[in-house]
């Protein structure tokens, strides 16, 4: 009986790797079975050969122990079909030259990614609150291009140390890394996070030459709330320098996600949404209109190319914002790339070194440093006189990122 209740168990647990999880708890385990896969295969590989053992229910034990095995492989072989070809599909989208080999390996479900030491600065006071930010050094000398990480939290909460795997890995890949902190909901409320990245930036040019950054080359990213954040930042802000922006699962269209709200026993998204806008959308319809990246793209004159990383079975953030804010970059002819995955889930990248951690790494790598090239060589010809011609077959290489 024991292996019965153990397998059926395991057997649902499997499901995480295929369904939107329906609650909270279950949102966090999907994240564990979905991005630590070899956990999960060796647990289902030792009941499978316990269940053939037993003589009670044995086939019925052998079945689940079976299905629950090839279900928790599913993030592991769909990352590595997506791997096989995501150089060649991002060099044929933003253009450069494709590495020959395949972004997802076996061998990195073993490791880890060790954290490189960061310095906490104050980069403004407002009201009575010290933002400080994390600085992450690049290891590569010389001035270098600086990524801007927005955490998530809802707007309400979070902070800069969270997931600081991927800002040590960009930070060896040879850029300037700052994870920010901002005011927080509902004590503050839309625009002053967004207000707060600008102060950010402010800061990191103002102390460039201590800090060893171009000032030309900035990129935000931002996971969550904080995907919505850098968005807005990145197509609003008079700032110059901003050379494109990543998005992971962060919501695009606040009318949209106020109508369609999040499973209430995952989160009550309405009030969130209050809380961050200052009231419903019949109350202040102008605040969820301004705050929607969906929206703002379309009257703004920034062309900022933009990275958006979504999974399928987004528990917290629907599926739908990464394809919603695609469609329209794509209507309004801005650069873009999306990545999507099908069996992950929010927070996905948790783990830099999982099915999901894998493959976002390279593509948040592979874009900034594309958009940051294509940007120095527009410069450069435009000092030659030539960049017209040129810049078009650049965008004309991005035009076609629909993916």
């Amino acid at each position: 009986m024991l292996r019965l209740v153990l397998n059926i168990i395991l057997f649902l647990g499997s499901l995480l790797c295929v369904f939107v999880a329906p609650t909270f708890r279950l949102w966090i385990a999907s994240i564990a079975v979905s991005e630590f896969p070899l956990i999960f295969v060796s647990v289902a590989g030792l009941l499978l050969m316990w269940s053939i053992l037993a003589r009670k229910y044995r086939t019925l034990n052998a079945t689940l122990a079976t299905v629950s095995l090839i279900t928790f492989i599913i993030p592991v072989v769909l990352a590595y079909k997506i791997g096989n070809k995501l150089s060649d599909d991002l060099a044929s989208r933003l253009g450069g030259s494709p590495e020959r080999h395949n972004v997802f390996t076996l061998k990195r479900l073993f490791t880890t990614t060790p954290l490189l030491p960061y310095e906490t600065v104050s980069y403004t006071k407002k009201d009575d609150e010290n933002l400080t930010l994390d600085f992450y050094q690049s290891t590569m000398k010389g001035k270098r291009p600086c990524v801007v990480v927005v955490h998530g939290g809802s707007w309400c909460g979070g902070n800069s140390q969270q997931l600081p795997e991927l800002n040590s890995e960009l930070a060896r890949e040879g850029f300037q890394v700052a994870s920010i902190n901002y005011r927080l909901a509902p004590k503050y409320t839309s625009p002053a996070p967004v207000e707060d990245i600008g102060e950010a930036i402010k800061y990191l040019k103002e102390n460039s030459a201590q800090l060893k950054i171009d000032t030309n080359n900035f990129i935000l990213l931002g996971r969550s709330a904080g995907g919505q954040l850098a968005l807005v930042a990145a197509y609003t802000l008079p700032v110059e320098g901003i050379r494109g922006v990543v998005n992971f699962y962060g919501p695009t269209d606040m009318i949209w996600g106020y109508r369609t709200p999040a499973n209430p026993y995952i989160m009550d998204s309405k009030k969130v949404l209050e809380d961050f806008l200052g009231g419903s959308y019949s109350k202040v319809p102008q605040n969820y209109v301004s705050s929607s990246p969906v929206e703002v793209v379309r009257w703004s004159r920034r062309r900022i190319p933009t990275l958006i990383i979504h999974g399928r079975n987004d528990a917290l953030v629907s599926f739908e914002h990464g394809e919603r804010l695609q469609q329209r970059l794509k209507a309004n002819k801005i650069p873009h790339y999306m990545l999507s995955l099908p069996w992950a889930t929010h927070g996905c990248d948790y783990t830099l070194n999982g099915p999901s951690g894998q493959l976002t790494t390279y593509a948040v790598s592979y874009f900034a440093k594309q958009v940051i090239q294509q940007k120095d060589v527009d410069i450069h010809l435009a000092n030659s006189g030539e960049v017209k011609d040129q810049k078009s077959s650049l965008l004309a290489a991005f035009g076609n990122s629909g993916n």
